[in-house]
């Protein structure tokens, strides 16, 4: 059996098995965006981590050093978000090519700080080491919850509303562009490239989100919504239905893929890196919601579909303005064959 045979998250449970007969203490490990550690006070710590291989994660010659900076700090801040928490600390090791310039790091680092500078969170340490080829970054974040309050993906329940916290594709439809080398200096196609580039997490969104009654489950939409909304449903044992005429597109997205002929409902669904919020709200709950969110925030809460019953597999039915339709809607997976 090969590696590709099981994808990404099909490996990840053959090493989450192996640990079972290992006490947690109370700890939340493996299965959300952040582990979840107790403290000796009325919070609970949570820690990320992520890893950024070049050419697999980002390509050197195709984005800024300050970017990938900035970049690699605001995926893991995205995690710390999706849980509801507030960041605390950084620390970054970073496996660098022996040819590579010190401006290089310069301007990575610059990249780095102004994210660090604009939510507060100091880097604290790390580790450098040498690379034979290729620039690999490994970032990890502390953040701290109010206890029994992280939003975990386990929690979505039946009849709850599922919604995004904003347009969807935009990173997907930067990466096409700079894949396919398609120039045009115009404000649409810059806003897509600088959207995989330079996304922006959700952390006062996540706080926001964390402080309202009736959230339900909640994760950051890094490999497509199709495959996250999964993990919501399989940590959940739910299936839901999503109508796929609801889910918000950015003009910029609308536009370029008319230009360009894509299909800009499937980059919507199956894109990763957009960093928005993907969560599920007690439909009793959801106006209140959605009204004291609105007033925060200049991107409304939109709602795109429901969880609909119970089901260990994760089931997604998708509907176009309430009519099922034919969808695979798959997102990113590592080692998979399709990728």
């Amino acid at each position: 059996m090969k590696l590709s045979d099981i994808g990404e998250f099909g490996f990840i449970e053959r090493i989450t098995e192996k640990f079972p007969q290992i006490p947690l203490n109370g700890i939340t490990g493996i299965g959300d965006d952040c582990a979840i550690i107790p403290q000796h006070n009325d919070f609970e710590m949570v820690v990320t981590t992520d890893l950024l291989v070049e050419d697999i994660h980002f390509l050197r010659d195709k984005t800024t050093p300050f970017d990938l900076g900035y970049k690699s700090l605001a995926v893991n801040l995205s995690d710390i978000a999706a849980m509801g928490a507030l960041p605390v600390a950084s620390f970054l090791s970073i496996a660098i090519p022996a040819n590579l310039d010190v401006n290089y790091l310069d301007q990575f680092i610059d990249g780095y700080k102004t994210l660090s500078n604009k939510y507060k969170v100091p880097l604290l340490g790390g580790d450098t080491t040498k690379s034979p080829d290729k620039l690999t970054i490994n970032v990890c974040v502390l953040g701290k919850v109010k206890k029994g309050k992280a939003l975990k993906r386990s929690s979505a329940q039946l009849g709850d509303i599922i919604a995004v916290t904003g347009p969807l594709g935009d990173s997907g439809g930067g990466l096409r562009l700079i894949l396919e080398d398609i120039q045009d200096d115009n404000e649409a196609y810059n806003t897509l490239i600088h959207w995989h580039h330079r996304p922006e997490p959700a952390v006062r969104e996540g706080l926001t989100l964390s402080s309202l009654q009736g959230i339900r489950a909640m994760m950051d939409i890094s490999d497509g919504l199709a495959s996250d909304l999964g993990h919501i449903l399989k940590a959940s044992g739910c299936e839901a239905t999503v109508d796929l005429t609801k889910i918000p597109i950015s003009d910029s997205l609308k536009k370029v893929s008319t230009q360009q002929k894509w299909n800009v409902v499937e980059i919507a669904v199956s894109a990763g890196e957009d960093y928005r919020l993907l969560l599920t709200i007690d439909h009793k709950y959801y106006d209140k919601v959605a009204e004291s969110y609105n007033k925060e925030f200049s991107l409304p809460l939109t709602p795109i579909g429901s969880i609909t019953g119970k089901n260990s597999s994760g089931k997604i039915e998708w509907t176009k303005n309430g009519k099922p339709t034919s969808f695979s809607g798959m997102g990113f997976n590592h080692f998979s064959k399709k990728n």
